[in-house]
């Protein structure tokens, strides 16, 4: 039977500054994340010189107990972060531009995002009670896995015969002849 995850609401603080580049008027990132947080859509938190802080959405952070190494790399960071995943929205309204698709506290999964290319990703660094909340959830479930070395089979691959070919693979007849022709000689 499979355990449910652990789930915390994470509110997504997300900064709108101007643009330094022609091309666009904004510049978009997660600066922080609201354990415990209500839902929000893009609420305005603070303004100030230009720069604009929104609660823009808070999904849940979901703990797998069976991701405890993950959770564990993320802890062993010079910073622990969270990572947020986020997507152009489809309506492509300019005051909300992207949609909160994902929080996680997995490096693995944060990883797995980087690697598509397709979404915006941002590392928002934990505050200090989320650290010791996944801290102590990582405590109560995490299990070391012993390290099992694999033996090889008995077989000595050091007897080769030449034009023979590996040994451990089975072959017809010599693996260097002339491939056979469907022409008679």
């Amino acid at each position: 039977m499979r355990q449910a995850p652990v789930s915390l609401p994470l509110g997504i603080v997300i900064r709108r500054t101007p643009s330094a580049n022609r091309w666009a008027k904004f510049a978009w990132q997660a600066v922080g994340v609201l354990p415990g947080a209500a839902q929000a859509d893009w609420r305005v938190m603070r303004e100030e010189e230009g720069a604009v802080e929104f609660h823009a959405a808070t999904v849940p952070l979901e703990l797998w107990h069976t991701d405890t190494e993950a959770y564990l790399t993320t802890l062993t960071a010079r910073v622990p972060s969270i990572g947020v995943v986020m997507r152009e929205a489809e309506d492509g309204d300019a005051d909300r531009p992207y949609e909160v698709l994902l929080a996680t506290a997995s490096a693995y999964e944060f990883q797995d995002y980087a690697d598509s290319g397709e979404e915006l990703l941002e590392l928002v660094p934990m505050p200090e009670g989320l650290v010791a909340f996944l801290r102590d959830f990582v405590e109560e479930h995490h299990e070391e896995e012993t390290f099992v070395k694999r033996r090889r089979d008995k077989k000595r691959i050091d007897l080769v015969e030449d034009g023979r070919g590996d040994a451990r693979i089975s072959q017809i007849s010599d693996v260097y002849r002339a491939p056979r022709t469907g022409r008679p000689n």
